[in-house]
């Protein structure tokens, strides 16, 4: 008989029979206790979490589109969802909304803002030179193959677009590609690159890009489209001569019009009063004679 307090040894062939599991089962777990696919799923969990770290905004579909392209990692959606529900990942516009300027630290101070006498906060969209003053946000446009969205950069100083991406989905990739054009075509250092704070513009690899260029962030209010007036006018523009003229049927024909009509005709025939009646590329063609003399 057992002493008092000293535990009871039951055989492995009864405990396995009680719980109806296989003595072969349990010695095979007992030599193996993690089995190779949970290691899978923890490296998986672990590269979906530097993945929504740098762009909160991805849901499990777009997380396992960038397994894929960016660490060659084929897996089903069905198993990210539930590796995502495991580890609590969830897009960031799946969460409930709160009010304007909730949405978490901004990685920048806006560098636009002033206050007047009043004590209101307004922004200064002026520039004395191209290069010094870049705004750039994300608009959306529907297709019948779905939505389209374009990621534009606009020079305060002529109010040209210096940059642009287009892409069937948001995600910070977009505004990467629309600001490695910008950087690509003017060569810019210390240029201050306003937006607001959505998770396109807040994202890591966004940040890096900016500092490895020496360009400086700066960030609005949230869901402010007031704060960047003058960008929102662009994409007022865009929809009125480019989206409302028509029903586009798929994304390559919008595409294609939207390049069309920002390239032929926004940046070198659109003339603007505030221009003095001159284009985009007119005024900064003036600028430069300028410089040169």
């Amino acid at each position: 008989m057992a002493a008092a307090g000293a535990p009871i040894r039951v055989p492995v062939a009864v405990a396995c029979r009680v719980l109806g599991r296989s003595t072969q089962g349990y010695y095979k777990w007992l030599r193996d206790p993690v089995s190779r696919r949970d290691w899978n799923d923890a490296h998986l969990i672990d590269v979906l979490y530097d993945l929504h770290q740098d762009d909160k905004t991805l849901g499990y579909r777009f997380l396992t589109d960038e397994l894929a392209d960016e660490h060659q990692i084929t897996v089903g959606e069905n198993r990210v969802h539930r590796l995502c529900r495991i580890a609590g990942i969830t897009a960031s516009h799946h969460k409930t909304r709160g009010k304007a300027g909730s949405t978490g630290p901004a990685p920048h101070d806006d560098l636009l803002a002033v206050v007047d006498e009043h004590g209101v906060v307004r922004h200064q969209f002026t520039a004395t030179a191209p290069n010094k003053v870049w705004l750039w946000d994300i608009s959306e446009h529907p297709t019948a193959e779905g939505k389209l969205y374009i990621c534009a950069i606009k020079d305060v100083y002529s109010g040209r677009i210096v940059g642009c991406s287009i892409d069937s989905r948001m995600k910070s990739s977009l505004a990467v590609a629309a600001m490695r054009n910008a950087i690509a075509l003017r060569s810019p250092a210390g240029t201050i690159c306003h937006s607001d704070r959505g998770g396109q513009f807040r994202a890591k690899k966004v940040q890096r890009l900016l500092t490895d260029n020496h360009l400086l962030g700066s960030m609005g209010r949230s869901y402010g489209a007031g704060d960047n007036a003058s960008r929102e006018s662009f994409f007022s523009l865009l929809q009125k001569n480019v989206l409302d003229t028509r029903r586009w049927t798929t994304r390559h024909d919008l595409r294609l019009a939207m390049v069309t009509w920002l390239e032929t005709k926004y940046n070198r025939r659109r003339r603007q009063r505030a221009l003095g009646r001159l284009t985009p590329v007119e005024f900064e063609t003036i600028y430069a004679a300028a410089e040169a003399a």
